[in-house]
């Protein structure tokens, strides 16, 4: 950062809010200012513990330049400290400013969990969390059955999708050792990090409401040790060097084995050897639906493992999930939008009934539920976070952040729709009171106006970039046109539904006149509706038979939908059809008639149960990229059945239990 750019952050309203914001709540009379050391190492410590490369490589195998300081955006010195403990000592390590990664021989790791114990104490986490996991993968049949073990952390990648993901601009990607390093105060607690990585490497602690994650061991490597899981391995599979540098005793360095995700999403820095015969297919023990198949050319590709068999079932109560919220903030955001935008250019464009809707009683109370489904929204997502006091942290990474474009985009729109609600209040109450304030009434019109294209207009970019939210590699069951088709689908259905229930019975009651206008608004509000599923459908059709083709997490996650949730899967589809079916008959043939009000009025509800049930499978369904897992440890089957029996109150085992979210 240059020095005019720190001298215009210094005196920029925002950072100045943000800076004072952050005080509040916060006590700091207890911090120690005294400089400790970085890591105090203990006497006499063996080579093995010690950062030994003689030898670098210029670039990675990615094409990237291995020293660090020749690819930062700024110019950076080559000695800076990095104020670990606010001690400003520098490490001596010749290649401080090099890439360093980890290497895996998995021909030798026995599973003995060390460097997950070692991690897990350096790092003083509790028993749910893990910096480094141990899992496996295994085949073949008794007696030839093998069984290949996995140690994994945060592999400090070049393209660091959870540092460009977060709102909160917690990760830093740093040119000494190339350590991706997050600050936990820094973050609100979305959970975004741990969507967009690949390889679970952000830790989210629902107790703490904030991410963590590896850091490299920095501090033992500013003093020439390498970290703590690699000096701790009892099987001598894990080393630490220069990215690229082969260890000694080691043939290969291969950026993939069966279990590990595509390494191509983020780049990651850790090589593998694995030379040993293994069978060609490879199921996990954990409940992930999910096998390794070997391919042609040798490398392994996750395939669906129907471990559930074929069978169908409702699973109501499974619908509910931490995401809960974002399902109603979704809903609520797209209802709000497609409503008011309706809404306003209807009366643009002069059409009769809107215009007619404007004109009547209902207009400003219709006014007042978008903002206050907007904002119901806008709360819940807030109270999402773990750390809800600091939402306005959202906005710090705009330059990458979809998630941060998203909020400010919605905020937007909110306050352009509350702005023209505002407006429209305080024009009635001049009428009502006959208040004689001339200019004020010349300018709310053209205001007015303003506002509504500027909350349209932000509110499609928010929309846009909430699709974007969900477009992850990381997540291949999101990652498809399918979420544009279902964001701006309900935009048009659940718009146009919000707008008739509260516009056609005003029409009904308020006269002749008015209700003669009532056919050509049920027309519009239905014809939209069933656009606006038709469009979800459609994409809906594309995304299951992409899926049915596919491989891998995104079609695991089909098949849990059709087997796990398969009948509650199968009402939503009945549901949207019959819905959509009958909101274009009304449409097209019964708008005239009492028989389309009375079709119109059955098919509201269900569509509300449609879109809901819709938009609570997609949170639940989606099944992460992640490494495998173990029959107790990191899985998911295994933390349900915990806190089903009350094994999850037992801080040892290591599953939080479901009502100690922050």
């Amino acid at each position: 950062m240059t020095g005019l750019q720190k001298t215009l952050r210094k005196y920029n309203p925002w950072f100045i809010a943000r800076n004072y914001l952050d005080t509040l709540g916060t006590d700091n009379s207890d911090l120690d200012p005294t400089p400790r050391p970085i890591f105090d190492a203990r006497s006499g410590e063996r080579d093995y513990a010690k950062l030994n490369d003689p030898v670098v490589f210029d670039e990675n195998r990615y094409g990237t330049k291995i020293d660090l300081l020749n690819i930062t955006e700024a110019p950076l010195t080559e000695n800076r400290s990095l104020e670990i403990n606010g001690n400003p000592a520098i490490g001596e390590n010749p290649n401080r400013n090099k890439q360093h990664g980890f290497h895996f021989t998995a021909d030798n790791c026995i599973g003995c969990h060390a460097c997950e114990a070692a991690c897990s104490e350096k790092n003083d986490l509790p028993a749910h969390l893990s910096f480094r996991s141990v899992g496996y993968v295994e085949g073949g049949s008794y007696p030839d059955y093998k069984r290949m073990n996995i140690s994994m952390a945060c592999n400090h990648c070049d393209n660091p999708v959870c540092m460009k993901g977060c709102p909160t601009k917690a990760y830093t990607k740093h040119a000494e050792y190339g350590a991706v390093l997050q600050d936990p105060e820094t973050c609100f607690g979305c959970g975004y990090c741990t969507w967009v990585c690949p390889y679970n490497a952000p830790q989210l602690d629902p107790m703490e409401g904030k991410v963590s994650k590896c850091n490299m061991c920095v501090d033992r490597l500013e003093v020439g040790l390498k970290p703590a899981s690699e000096s701790a391995c009892l099987g001598n599979e894990l080393n630490f060097g220069v990215a690229e540098n082969t260890p000694e005793n080691r043939e290969q360095v291969k950026t993939s084995i069966p279990g590990f995700p595509d390494p191509t999403i983020t780049n990651p820095n850790i090589r593998f050897q694995q030379t040993k015969t293994i069978p060609e297919e490879m199921a996990r023990t954990d409940t992930m639906p999910i096998k390794y198949h070997k391919q042609d050319d040798g490398t392994f590709r996750s395939v669906v493992d129907e471990k559930e068999g074929k069978a169908i079932s409702w699973n109501l109560a499974r619908l509910s999930s931490r995401e809960n919220p974002l399902v109603i903030f979704t809903l609520f955001t797209q209802a709000s939008m497609g409503a008011f935008i309706l809404l306003f250019l209807g009366n643009l464009l002069g059409i009769e009934s809107l215009v007619a809707v404007k004109n009547s009683v209902a207009y400003i109370p219709l006014l007042i539920l978008l903002v206050a489904l907007q904002a119901v929204g806008l709360i819940l997502s807030t109270m999402h976070l773990g750390k809800p006091m600091r939402f306005y942290r959202g906005f710090n990474n705009l330059r990458y952040s979809p998630v941060s474009r998203e909020a400010l985009g919605v905020a937007l729109f909110f306050g352009g729709l509350a702005a023209f609600t505002g407006l429209e209040v305080l024009n009635f109450g001049l009428e009502y009171f006959a208040l004689s304030l001339p200019v004020v009434s010349d300018l709310i019109p053209t205001v007015q106006t303003g506002a509504a294209y500027f909350a349209i207009t932000t509110g499609l970019i928010g929309l846009y970039w909430m699709v974007r939210s969900y477009r992850i590699p990381a997540r291949p069951f999101w990652d498809h046109k399918q979420v544009f088709t279902s964001f701006f689908g309900t935009l048009f259905s659940l718009g146009s539904l919000v707008l008739g229930l509260v516009a056609v019975p005003t029409l009904a009651l308020s006269g002749a006149e008015s209700a003669a206008l009532v056919p050509q608004l049920l027309q519009i509000t239905a014809g939209l509706a069933a656009l606006g599923l038709i469009a979800e459908g459609l994409g809906l059709l594309s995304h299951a038979k992409y899926l049915n083709t596919e491989s891998g997490e995104g079609a695991a996650a089909h098949y849990v939908q059709q087997t796990t949730f398969g009948k509650t899967y199968i009402l939503r589809n009945v549901l949207m059809a019959a819905t959509g079916l009958l909101m274009a008959i009304v449409a097209i043939a019964l708008s005239e008639t009492t028989l389309g009000l009375v079709v119109a009025a059955i098919a509201a509800p269900a569509m509300i149960v449609s879109l809901l049930i819709g938009r609570a499978l997609f949170y639940i369904l989606v099944i992460p990229t992640t490494m495998p897992g173990a029959f107790f440890w990191k899985n998911k089957g295994f933390e349900e059945h915990a806190r089903d029996v009350g094994l999850a109150d037992m801080p040892q085992v290591g599953v939080v239990p479901a009502c100690h979210h922050h």
